[in-house]
């Protein structure tokens, strides 16, 4: 595991400020998630969606937490306002637009799921996307750990003394964080019960792919070492398929 970028301490009230940041942020997530599903739905009787409500939240709140006790520097760069210095311009355009594809992908879920009910899944299906669920939340973790320059943002963090790091998921993907969306998407639909979320979950896939390749062109021309991490891990979301 790489070394923590700002040391060790609790998460309790020594900096009060980064909690309050951390708890406006993950309130907003949670607001982002809730309030398109549920009006979408037209109704707040929908247990599929509180659930994934609750695990979305506890994955967020206990993330943070360790972030602010293991890697404060990371924290804080998560938690840092958009259109940070040094993000490629093609990439803020991205982040809008995939935020708005993310949005209209809830709003379809749970105008099929519920108010509609133009899907029909059996249960054994919605036990299946929890537990994709349940394990892209254990992949990101490990994600995190391993890697302290995980910036929302594509840019270099010469500020951060940005490095390339290959142990952990990296060894096999170049891109895990990438990778562990497919079965968060796949998951987050077949929990709620949608098969046009299911299918309209590929698009972000192919959004965040397009990504990966031009956040590569930046770390191939600009990050020390980094062509021959290239031709060392060959794969970037699933081994031996691409």
């Amino acid at each position: 595991m790489p070394p923590s970028s700002g040391g060790t301490q609790a998460c309790t009230g020594e900096e009060p400020q980064t909690l309050k940041r951390l708890t406006v942020s993950i309130g907003g997530m949670v607001s982002f998630l809730g309030i398109p599903l549920f009006l979408a739905a037209g109704t707040i009787g929908w247990m599929a969606g509180w659930v994934f409500l609750a695990l979305c939240l506890g994955f967020a709140g206990g993330l943070g937490c360790w972030l602010y006790r293991h890697n404060p520097g990371l924290l804080a760069e998560r938690l840092a306002p958009i259109g940070k210095a040094g993000q490629r311009t093609w990439d803020k355009v991205f982040l809008a637009l995939i935020n708005g594809y993310f949005l209209a992908w809830l709003i379809l879920m749970g105008i099929d799921a519920v108010r509609f009910h133009w899907s029909v899944m059996p249960p054994w299906l919605h036990a299946i996307g929890g537990m994709l669920l349940v394990a892209s939340f254990a992949g990101w973790f490990a994600i995190f750990r391993e890697n302290p320059y995980l910036s929302p943002a594509v840019r270099m963090q010469p500020e951060r003394g940005h490095v390339i790091v290959t142990t952990g998921p990296y060894r096999w993907v170049r891109h895990p964080m990438y990778a562990v969306a497919i079965p968060f998407m796949m998951g987050t639909a077949l929990w709620l019960g949608s098969w046009y979320g299911l299918i309209a979950g590929w698009g972000m896939v192919v959004g965040l792919g397009w990504r990966a390749l031009g956040e590569e062109r930046m770390l191939s021309s600009e990050l020390a070492g980094y062509r021959s991490y290239r031709a060392q891990v060959k794969y970037r979301f699933v081994p031996h398929i691409w």
